[in-house]
């Protein structure tokens, strides 16, 4: 048995050498045959130092010079019939225009250049006119109004992307970057324009402007109202722009004079007397410190803590000499619509703009003027949309450390009230 498994492992590393050799053999065989001649095709060329070698290669390079010519002389051919047959398109196409205008009965367009430009004018105004630039239009419901997003030198504030992204942001695209002070531009050199304005007006920069709205009606065109400081305290000058598609063309030019606007802050509470105490606070410092020319409406609702809530208000009354503001208690429990409704009818002195306000606003003595300057008796509301959502990681982001209480609220709030307020002209009835 010993005998047999050494014969057949002898056999098979016999065979095995054979297959080795046999594979050696025909690999030696295959590249012996696939490998190219080179003398066979060195021949097939010229050789640099043979006494031909040069004459060869003058030659090669004139045959390639002569084709490259046939060939630009071949294009050139093409590039001039194209051009002969866009030139009898084109005579074709002004001919067939021609005879539809005749069997119309309208004629070619002979007019001047004049006339040309005044029909364009007059196009673009048709373009204002379609738009809600002069006067309201009805909606079938609130979500067909188109919003406003407003913007000032620095920042946008837009309501596109929701509470995706930070509602206060600087215009990254370069588009909507170059329309905006596109607009200013505009504006700034209707405001210096000389046949417009006295020999001794000053001149008006970019740091006069102050805040802007604008918006995007898909099928007319892009609306602005830009709003700059005026020559005197409390004045202001607005102009109304429109780009209809086209080149910014200017609807209104108006002097804005804001001194004798009261606003009738008008403030719904029940108990919450220490977010009321940190609301007389900051009504305080803007309202009557800074601005001035506000009157204070407070309606409270229930008996509980109310004494606590008018110490509150003639404190404030004592300590900054300030009387315009009116209590009213009311019965039941809390409604913010009853008690701003009620606010509002108690008024009973001249045309005044009302506020409606909770205790846990925050807001700028800015702000009131914005307020002033985006409302219209009869004509235009303001609607200033609140970002309710309170997120430190967007809020207090570029922050080591949470700052003080006070630039929490101004952070939080003081800028919520800014961003995309919303004028909304009332269609008439």
């Amino acid at each position: 048995m010993m005998m047999v498994r050494r014969g057949l492992l002898a056999w098979i590393s016999r065979v095995v050498v054979l297959l080795v050799l046999l594979c050696c053999a025909i690999s030696v065989l295959y590249m012996l045959a696939c490998t190219p001649k080179g003398d066979d095709e060195q021949l097939a060329l010229p050789r640099a130092n043979s006494p031909t070698g040069k004459e060869g290669y003058q030659a090669i390079l004139q045959e390639w010079e002569e084709q490259h010519r046939n060939y630009v002389s071949s294009l050139k051919r093409q590039i001039a019939q194209l051009k002969e047959e866009l030139q009898e398109r084109s005579e074709q196409l002004r001919n067939g225009q021609y005879q539809a205008s005749d069997a119309a009965g309208l004629g070619p367009d002979r007019s001047p250049p004049e006339k040309t430009q005044a029909d364009l004018l007059a196009f673009l105004h048709s373009q204002v006119d379609k738009a809600e630039v002069h006067a309201g239009v009805k909606l079938a419901t609130e979500y067909a109004a188109v919003p406003f997003d407003s913007f000032t030198l620095q920042k946008v504030y837009q309501l596109e992307t929701g509470l995706t992204r930070h509602p206060e942001e600087k215009p990254v695209r370069k588009d909507k970057r170059d329309e905006l002070v596109e607009a200013i531009e505009s504006a700034l050199e209707t405001l210096n324009n000389p046949a417009e304005n006295s020999p001794n007006h000053r001149p008006y920069t970019a740091s006069d402007f102050i805040e802007g709205i604008y918006r995007t009606e898909r099928d007319k065109g892009t609306l602005y109202e830009l709003t700059f400081k005026g020559d005197h305290k409390h004045e202001f000058k607005r102009l109304v722009l429109f780009r209809p598609f086209g080149p910014i063309i200017k609807v209104k030019k108006e002097k804005l004079n804001m001194a004798n606007t009261l606003i009738n802050v008008i403030v719904p509470l029940a108990k919450r007397v220490d977010k009321f105490w940190q609301f007389m606070q900051n009504f305080r410092e803007m309202c009557i410190e800074q601005d001035g020319r506000v009157h204070l409406t407070v309606v409270y609702f229930g008996k509980e803590e109310i004494n606590e809530v008018k110490g509150i208000l003639e404190n404030t009354s004592k300590a900054a000499n300030f009387r315009n503001f009116t209590f009213i208690q009311l019965n039941g429990e809390f409604s913010r619509g009853k008690g701003l409704d009620v606010g509002a009818r108690f008024w009973k002195g001249s045309n005044v703009l009302l506020f409606f306000c909770d205790v846990d606003i925050y807001f700028t003595s800015e702000f009131l003027n914005t307020c002033r300057l985006n409302t219209q008796p009869g004509k235009k509301v303001f609607y200033p949309v609140l970002f309710s959502q309170y997120n430190p990681g967007i809020i207090y982001g570029h922050h080591d450390a949470v700052p003080p209480l006070e630039q929490q609220l101004s952070k939080r709030l003081g800028s919520a009230w800014m961003p995309s307020p919303q004028p909304c002209r009332l269609a008439p009835r």
